[in-house]
């Protein structure tokens, strides 16, 4: 039995603007660092140890790592950064809040957008400032790397190497892990850990600050999941 305990960032300052966020490199808020400092502690009271843990290369979520781990004085287990784990990339809503987009488009549509699987935010275009091709942090990577925009369904496909390849084998080898990463990517893996259809994800949404906590057996099947909420769930 192997432990995997996924974390969506505390509340970021687009969070709190109701913002579609995506790649932005937006900070955590206030609330978003007490959030952080609570996970920490309530992991910590709860007795668990990670061995080594994944983030994106996106602040408000490296910054809560940073939180977390500090509280439970993991700092030197050691950390991988892939933009692998970004959120999706929501092309040109990029910044707009979501009631204006509501307004404009429709509940139906914003839903579309916020939670379907296959559907796809408008692209950027080539020239919009918003796509972060000169960003330092993607130089490594081919610009056919960098989206435009993404579905669910094509941020999957982004994170499933990072699943292969780096988190399932450190799992197959009985570590626990700890994977501090975005609603979406996290609902990503989600999907692949639950083997989930497409219409079962769509329903599925990631709270911020609320670590997910999965025991699974060493076939990398799931045989618990809760989320850890308050300190009676220690005992889960």
């Amino acid at each position: 039995m192997v432990r995997l305990v996924l974390l969506r960032h505390g509340q970021s300052l687009w969070n709190l603007e109701e913002r579609f966020t995506g790649w932005k490199d937006i900070d955590l808020s206030p609330i978003g660092l007490v959030e952080a400092r609570n996970v920490g502690r309530l992991l910590n009271n709860c007795g668990y140890v990670f061995n080594i843990a994944y983030t994106s290369v996106l602040r408000r979520a490296i910054k809560t790592l940073w939180i977390v781990l500090e509280e439970m004085d993991l700092m030197w287990i050691p950390v991988i950064k892939s933009w692998r784990l970004n959120e999706r990339n929501y092309g040109a809503l990029q910044g707009l809040n979501k009631r204006d987009i509501e307004n404009k488009y429709g509940k139906e549509q914003l839903h579309r957008w916020r939670r379907g699987y296959r559907d796809m935010p408008p692209a950027l275009k080539m020239d919009d400032e918003r796509w972060p091709v000169h960003d330092p942090r993607y130089s490594c990577l081919d610009t056919s790397q960098i989206p435009f925009a993404e579905s669910l369904e094509q941020t999957q496909e982004r994170v499933l190497p990072c699943w292969q390849k780096s988190i399932a084998p450190d799992l197959l080898k009985g570590k626990a892990v700890f994977v501090c990463a975005h609603g979406n990517s996290l609902r990503a893996l989600i999907k692949l850990i639950e083997a989930k259809s497409a219409e079962e994800i769509e329903a599925v949404e990631i709270p911020t600050g609320v670590p997910l906590v999965y025991e699974l057996d060493g076939g990398l099947q799931p045989v618990s999941r809760f989320y850890l909420k308050f300190q009676t769930d220690c005992e889960s």
